[in-house]
């Protein structure tokens, strides 16, 4: 079950309203838009409810952010067309064109196009002081860590990763703020995040109590990286209350998603509106720092859709193959 929370007034989630609008709107633009996002207390939720409400007032479309279970369920629905936008990362949206999405095995979803870069995903380990865990290495065999929704992109690869480094566990899963709780309640030893950083259920966590955030050590660090697509990445120390100096990690690329159908002239407006002040997206999440125009050739396994095509060829330069361009 998903829950549609409104950034404006939406009417209806219908993608092709064919309605007409006023101020230079064109008739097949759609009445209202939705945005698929993740589990409250997430970035994912945070971050989409903001670009939303910027889309929505630069635009004159009103649009809500939806929580869903996170990459794997936005690009399935968005691929569908069940909601105009979505968020995932580099590596569910490669399984999914594959047609490996857990939710839909064998489709191919190809329904989902790029539409522009948002932010890298650090994937980073959170524990109680109290509980003596200070490194992947003191993580106790049978440990129970806490991975995210499930479908996420911590669900996907985090448990994948704690294999590779020889870490013993049981799965859980659930939203973030609910895992949380369930940390500081004792029944988590550990929760293991992949998510856009300040992670809020970590700040939140942070205030309430003593928190280790935990690194990668050099060598865990590059085990991982041969591993699975993802890079080296550090966590700024004024991230978190908690850390003193960078904590080292890896991470994955996220990017904005559209249905492939939607009229091109829409998505421009809509890239043009988030893309065009960096300062404004800042504001509503920190995250959105990465949420920069030069990081378009971060994309390099779905195919653009045309409308952002030609933002990024017009407004920075981007050099974007016919063949990664849908329809093209």
């Amino acid at each position: 079950m998903t829950i549609k929370i409104l950034v404006a007034l939406a009417a209806s989630t219908t993608l092709f309203a064919g309605a007409a609008f006023a101020d230079g709107h064109t008739a097949d633009w759609p009445e209202s838009f939705t945005i698929g996002t993740g589990s409250q207390g997430g970035t994912y939720f945070g971050y989409g409810s903001g670009w939303g409400g910027i889309v929505s007032e630069a635009t004159g479309v009103s649009g809500g952010a939806e929580v869903t279970g996170g990459p794997m369920q936005n690009m399935s629905l968005v691929h569908a067309g069940d909601l105009a936008f979505g968020m995932t990362t580099m590596g569910p949206a490669a399984e999914s064109i594959a047609g490996n999405n857990p939710i839909a095995p064998g489709l191919q979803m190809t329904g989902a196009c790029a539409m522009f870069p948002m932010y890298q995903t650090p994937f980073s380990i959170t524990a109680l002081s109290s509980s003596g865990i200070e490194s992947i290495a003191d993580i106790p065999a049978g440990a129970k860590i806490g991975f995210g929704p499930a479908g996420s992109t911590s669900d996907t690869y985090f448990p994948r990763m704690m294999e590779e480094l020889g870490v013993d566990f049981e799965r859980r899963n659930g939203g973030w703020s609910d895992l949380g709780g369930q940390l500081q309640d004792g029944l988590l030893d550990v929760i293991a995040f992949a998510a856009g950083v300040p992670v809020p259920a970590v700040s939140q966590l942070e205030v309430q109590t003593d928190v280790n955030i935990i690194e990668f050590t050099e060598e865990e660090q590059a085990k991982i990286t041969a591993a699975f697509p993802v890079a080296q990445f550090d966590i700024a120390a004024d991230t978190y209350q908690t850390l003193e100096a960078p904590a080292r990690s890896v991470s994955m690329w996220n990017f904005a998603i559209a249905n492939c159908d939607l009229p091109e002239s829409f998505v421009f407006e809509v890239v043009n509106a988030v893309m065009s002040d960096n300062e404004r997206m800042v504001a509503t999440h920190k995250a959105a720092r990465s949420t920069l125009p030069e990081f378009w050739d971060r994309n390099t396994v779905m195919k653009w859709h045309p409308g952002a095509a030609k933002w990024f060829m017009e407004n920075a330069g981007a050099d974007i193959p016919a063949d990664m361009i849908h329809g093209g």
